[in-house]
């Protein structure tokens, strides 16, 4: 008896709300728009055609424009029970607009619940959640209205519609409450009136960005191309022309002009339109606007160059070399016979503008790729590649020099490996030529003996044409270069590259030898444009708390002016945390370079769950705003966010990089593990049982295998990675070509200890943290069956794992709503394990226990 007499107490106790309710928020002001006047209408009929009378319902549904919230000036200070008193009406019908934000740093729940005595209704960013028709003649009568408000509300901004009038008894009054699911402790609910806002997923993808700027020949004119993105994920191309003399922008307008570029050595644009007799190109003066029509019937599908006297068009034509073999059936001849380019065969071509001939340079079996073409247009250099899977990096170039007058060609070179690019000097004499350090016999290797060197670690080459003399100019030049272009004007080589974290530029003078950085506005220069006949220069960069900006830079003295920065009226609403250097000297004794990344409104006295982000592949994590994965908006979460460059990243020189070669997570992983402790050690604002990590693609394989080796990790997260070494070998489209660097020399068959000790399969009995795989069903790169398998194993195992498979997708992830859905799961998955709070993860995958 007693036992049912306790029992029943507990459900009685239990069952009342006032003692499981948490404790309500409540704002202390919120701003008020002056007072709108709404007329009664003229009465022509007691009803409407549907029976509705002219009551204050249908007042209260007068559309209203919501100003912006910085206009409203008028602040309210609430009493002490909670309620905004309003001004006595002016007029009989009166409109009040009160607005504020709502904030939260997590995805949590909570009720808003709007209690007054007059009607109203309730808009949250522009959209009406509900409303409250019912009047009342005291204040204890006073009705509400409830909007269940779930997720990241962010800054959303609420709009309060409340219609009062001047024959009212009482005063107009409102409450405002917000009750969260959570306690009170926990829940990170507040009102604001600001709409500053934390940075979210949508914030890297939606908006206008510069993406590239060029300048015309005589550095007059700069073209700048944009690309902006609408809340529905859609993105259309635009452009602008700005003259450097005037100081401002001559033309604008959507990009309906293909391949829209200025011409080598007039300040003229050419670009491919369609009109109904075809596609032709034009050429267009921004001085006149004289748009002319240059050639006629020319084929989009092609890229054209023209030769720098601007009498020619350059360009290739692909024929498609199709085997015989029974219907639906395909012999595969190659491992890149999978791969789109691997049956084509590619002629350059030239058409002459004044005669309009258009004839083939080139002809064979073996396409050729047109590299540069001499300043005077009288020389053409092109680059033939053959095949060859007895030694790596499986494919040979053949170089050759062609003079266009006599169609006399010498070979420069035949069958040499780990050569990319060629360009001219600007007298011709010699060429540069990028390429792996160990290009030409070596010359430019400087590792260790016993290393070899990464590949993808690029160099530069100046060869003398008439002494076959060979220079590795960058030797002894830590960075790893991207792009590169040998001046005219000044005799200066410059060049792009990855620098640490860090892309910067450089010049090289070819006579001193001499390397000099430029100083330029960003840390992650993408693109730079030099003027042809003169020492103007434009440039587009970002840096870790800011989108891309072009800017026009004077080489004599370095000072750069901004042209655009079109994604600033976005990045002005947003609160971003503070990004700090931090390093730390492994047990191996290098400097390992990293950066950590802190909420906004950081409290150093509080304490917040850390994620770990590294490398994919072998590049290092630069100091990015936008990137696939937006280390700003997992700190807007209230996470720090450590990101490092452990051994085997380029940007530190060729011995550095040379650590990636046969290595799959050997010192890397131990550097990561030891950055993760040593900065946890150093930072008392860690909470040290709560540190997830997350990587891609290579980065993917790295997290699995970090997995295997530590429980630092409370949970990870690997999209696109790789499980097994020798499945991802065979399978991927350049599984094999990326392992002749990765593993170079060793293959399934000749090393054991690499492609099964180091692949995360079979050693996945050592995981034990909870693992989110994440992978596109199309994923050419790494195949999905790289995650299912590891799924499969650790479901085995009885280990906590699960499987999201991206339908349709890439190695990338491209589609807007997909993405956001995917990077939505991802902080679900860090929320349920590194903050105890399944709610978004349960939201998501309703089903998962």
């Amino acid at each position: 008896m007693k036992k049912h007499i306790v029992t029943f107490f507990i459900v009685v106790i239990s069952s009342l709300p006032f003692l499981n309710a948490s404790t309500s928020i409540f704002p202390t002001k919120i701003a008020i728009s002056n007072p709108i006047k709404i007329e009664n209408p003229v009465l022509i009929d007691s009803t409407d055609f549907k029976g509705k009378t002219a009551n204050n319902d249908y007042l209260l549904t007068a559309n209203v424009n919501f100003p912006p919230h910085q206009s409203f000036t008028t602040m309210l200070i609430s009493d002490s029970l909670n309620f905004f008193q309003f001004p006595k009406p002016l007029y009989k019908n009166t409109i009040y607009l009160t607005s504020f934000f709502i904030h939260n740093k997590q995805y949590e729940n909570a009720t808003l619940k709007i209690t007054s005595t007059e009607q109203f209704e309730v808009y949250i960013d522009n959209k009406k959640v509900v409303d409250k028709k019912s009047t009342e003649d005291s204040l204890h009568l006073a009705k509400s209205a409830e909007k269940k408000l779930e997720g990241n509300m962010n800054a959303s901004r609420v709009v309060i519609k409340q219609l009062s009038h001047s024959d009212s008894q009482i005063k107009p009054v409102i409450k405002i409450e917000l009750i969260p699911e959570k306690k009170d402790s926990l829940s990170t609910f507040s009102f604001e009136n600001s709409n500053k806002r934390r940075i979210k997923i949508e914030d890297i993808i939606i908006g206008k960005r510069v993406n590239s700027s060029s300048l015309s020949p005589s550095g007059r004119f700069v073209l700048l191309k944009y690309s902006t993105t609408n809340e529905t994920g859609k993105t259309h191309n635009s452009f602008e022309i700005y003259d450097t003399k005037l100081k401002t922008t001559i033309l604008a307008e959507k990009n309906q002009r293909e391949q829209i570029n200025w011409m080598p050595n007039s300040d003229l644009l050419f670009y491919i339109s369609d009109t109904d007799t075809g596609s032709h190109l034009y050429t267009f003066n921004p001085i006149n606007r004289e748009e002319k029509k240059l050639i006629t019937n020319i084929s989009k599908e092609n890229k054209y160059l023209f030769s720098p006297d601007e009498k020619c068009l350059y360009y290739s034509v692909t024929t498609t070399n199709e085997r015989k073999s029974p219907k639906g059936l395909k012999q595969i001849l190659a491992p890149d016979d999978r791969q789109d380019y691997y049956r084509k065969q590619y002629s350059i071509f030239q058409y002459q503008i004044e005669t309009g001939l258009s004839q083939p340079i080139t002809f064979g079996k073996n396409s050729a790729f047109l590299n540069d073409i001499s300043s005077d247009s009288k020389k053409l250099l092109f680059t033939t590649n053959t095949e060859d899977l007895s030694e790596r990096p499986f494919r040979k170039s053949s170089t050759y020099l062609l003079d266009l007058q006599t169609m006399k060609v010498d070979t420069l070179w035949q069958n040499l490996r780990f050569i990319n690019s060629i360009e001219f000097s600007p007298d011709a004499k010699q060429l540069l030529v990028s390429g792996g350090a160990e290009a030409f016999n070596g010359v430019g290797l400087n590792i260790k003996e016993g290393q070899t060197a990464n590949s993808y670690d690029t160099q530069l080459f100046i060869i003398d044409l008439q002494s076959k003399e060979i220079e590795p100019i960058t030797k002894h030049f830590n960075p790893s270069v991207n792009w590169f272009s040998w001046s005219k004007n000044d005799n200066k080589i410059y060049l792009q590259v990855d620098e640490k974290d860090c892309k910067n530029v450089y010049f090289y003078q070819p006579k001193s030898k001499i390397f000099k950085k430029i100083a330029l506005e960003e840390e992650l220069i993408s693109n730079f444009s030099l003027s042809k006949q003169n020492l103007m220069v434009s440039y587009v960069g970002s840096s870790t708390s800011n989108s891309r900006r072009a800017y026009l830079i004077n080489l004599k003295n370095e000072q750069s002016s901004l042209l655009a920065a079109p994604y600033d009226e976005r990045l002005e609403k947003l609160t971003l945390g503070e990004v700090k250097n931090w390093d730390f000297v492994s047990s191996f004794g290098d400097t390992i370079q990293g950066r950590f990344y802190l909420p906004p409104q950081f409290d150093a006295t509080k304490t917040y769950p850390l994620i770990v982000y590294y490398y994919g592949g072998t590049s290092p994590t630069q100091r990015t705003f936008e990137t696939t994965y937006p280390l700003h908006v997992y700190a807007g979460m209230d996470y720090v966010v450590y990101t490092l460059n452990p051994s085997g990243t380029t940007g530190f020189g060729q011995e550095f990089s040379a650590r990636h070669v046969n290595a799959w997570g050997k010192q890397t992983a131990d550097e990561i593990i030891e950055g993760t402790k040593k900065f946890i050690d150093a930072h008392n604002f860690i909470e040290k049982d709560h540190i997830g990590c997350i990587g891609a693609s290579y980065g993917g394989f790295m997290t699995q295998y970090l997995l295997t080796q530590t429980d630092i990790f409370t949970t990870g997260v690997s999209h696109a990675g790789i499980s097994s070494l020798s499945s991802y070998w065979g399978e991927g489209l350049w599984g094999y070509s990326y392992s002749s660097a990765a593993s170079a020399n060793s293959f399934p068959w000749n090393n054991h200890e690499l492609y099964v000790n180091q692949s995360p399969l079979f050693n996945a009995d050592k995981i034990k943290s909870p693992l989110l795989l994440l992978h596109g069903t199309a994923d050419t790169n790494v195949p999905p069956g790289e995650s299912i398998q590891m799924f499969t194993a650790l479901k085995l195992l009885g280990n906590p794992v699960e499987l999201i498979m991206v339908e349709g997708e890439n190695h990338a992830i491209y589609d807007f709503e997909k993405r956001i859905s995917w990077n939505h799961t991802i902080y679900a998955w860090f929320d349920k394990w590194l903050k105890n709070n399944s709610s978004w993860w349960n939201e998501l995958y309703s089903d998962s226990k």
